[in-house]
């Protein structure tokens, strides 16, 4: 599905590849190891923890809000893994 372009380089030819497509930004898996709660005003997201399984934060549990289903042993793809959502309060609705 790549294209492959011949460009000159200095005496030599380069070659070089043209991708077509989407392209995604570079993202961590993650396995939902808990279900915590609903959360949002309408009960729209989830509050999981999840494990880090590559990258270098390997190992690390962190406590997120996921958009749509979810359930225990999905995979997820983390764009960043430094921040953890906020712990919900004891009504089960996000903190003020």
């Amino acid at each position: 599905m790549a294209a492959v372009r011949k460009m000159k380089g200095k005496g030599d030819e380069v070659q070089q590849e043209e991708k077509k497509g989407v392209s995604f930004s570079p993202a961590t898996p993650a396995r939902v190891e808990e279900i915590i709660a609903r959360t949002g005003s309408r009960g729209e997201a989830t509050q999981i923890r999840c494990k880090v399984l590559e990258g270098r934060d390997k190992d690390k549990v962190l406590r997120r809000n996921v958009k749509g289903p979810v359930r225990k042993g999905d995979i997820l793809m983390l764009r960043e893994t430094e921040f953890e959502a906020r712990p919900l309060d004891r009504k089960g609705r996000g903190g003020s």
